[in-house]
């Protein structure tokens, strides 16, 4: 049987779970060590990859993944286990959905600023769901809008949901179809309640929010790809608690704000950090309330966490 391109859609560590261009399910593993050029990773073989599969003579649907095709793109995080290496959640991605909750559990707006700061720096479209909107108060509901009113003007659509009502979901499931998405956020956010909605007849396992500590327990293992009936893909990954920013200089930080972006030429340095320096065109906006003083914060905190610029 001659080789087979195909799509990973699981990882379980050395196997790997892949559907040809054919649709047929295989079971596959690697041929040898892979190196990505430019990429130390964990894993050099993540969900969304194209492979090139050679079937195992004799063993039906079990096949060696001797080849790689080269990534669109892929987004990562810091290796749980290899602080100095990241581990790549998922490749060949459309666009990154965030699933944050306002309560129950709370998602703070530094972990969105940390996601949206790794979408850009990896060049993936970053959507916003606010889940659980059926059990907000008068209070929620305007900390929402506080929410629209700082990431909407900077080009990232954000919606409130509700896996329970149905809220927002007709205009989510529009967002979703025909694209590869990335879905993430802390544990208990809804994830696998949303996607349970998205794709009927289908069913993830959920799990109730820990009522002690207010975090949600884990219910993915592992990052797996869905196929949505109008088309078009979902990668569900583990709750992460925190989304670590790797292989980043403090140089490059402010090109990943849009509203800084922008901006950056008009500094009187070139190698402006956008702290105290004189003649500061992020401070100036800042002041005069065009840069949002929450994400200038979000700025600074992540800043701080990155290893210092070899001329500092």
């Amino acid at each position: 049987m001659s080789n087979l391109t195909g799509t990973v859609y699981r990882s379980t560590g050395s196997w790997y779970d892949v559907k040809d261009i054919h649709g047929k399910d295989w079971r596959a593993r690697a041929r040898g060590v892979f190196k990505v050029e430019g990429i130390t990773s964990t894993n050099p073989i993540a969900v969304g990859d194209e492979v090139v599969l050679e079937p195992e003579p004799g063993q039906e649907e079990v096949a060696q993944i001797i080849d790689i095709l080269p990534r669109q793109n892929y987004i990562s995080r810091q290796s749980p286990s290899h602080r100095k290496q990241h581990h790549i959640v998922a490749s060949n991605l459309h666009q990154s959905l965030l699933v944050a909750t306002i309560k129950n559990p709370r998602t703070s707006t530094g972990f969105i600023d940390r996601f949206l700061i790794a979408a850009e720096a990896y060049h993936v479209p970053a959507v916003l769901a606010v889940n659980k909107a059926d059990t907000w108060s008068k209070k929620e509901e305007e900390i929402f809008a506080a929410w629209q009113g700082i990431y909407e003007p900077l080009g990232y659509a954000m919606l409130a949901t509700s896996a329970a009502t149905g809220q927002g979901l007709p205009q989510l499931k529009a967002m979703l179809a025909g694209k590869t998405t990335l879905i993430s956020g802390h544990s208990g956010v809804g994830k696998s309640s949303l996607l349970n909605a998205l794709m009927p007849g289908f069913s993830l396992r959920t799990k109730e929010v820990s009522q002690w500590s207010g975090k949600g327990m884990h219910t993915t293992t592992f990052a797996q790809m869905f196929d949505l009936p109008e088309g078009g893909h979902v990668i569900d990954t583990p709750g992460m608690r925190e989304f670590g920013i790797v292989h980043m200089e403090r140089a490059e930080l402010s090109h990943y704000f849009p509203e800084m972006r922008n901006l950056i030429h008009q500094c009187q340095f070139n190698n402006c950090q956008h702290l105290e320096e004189p003649g500061c065109a992020i401070k100036a906006a800042l002041e005069a309330g065009q840069i949002n003083a929450n994400r200038y914060l979000g700025y600074l905190s992540v800043f701080d966490s990155l290893p210092q610029n070899h001329w500092e």
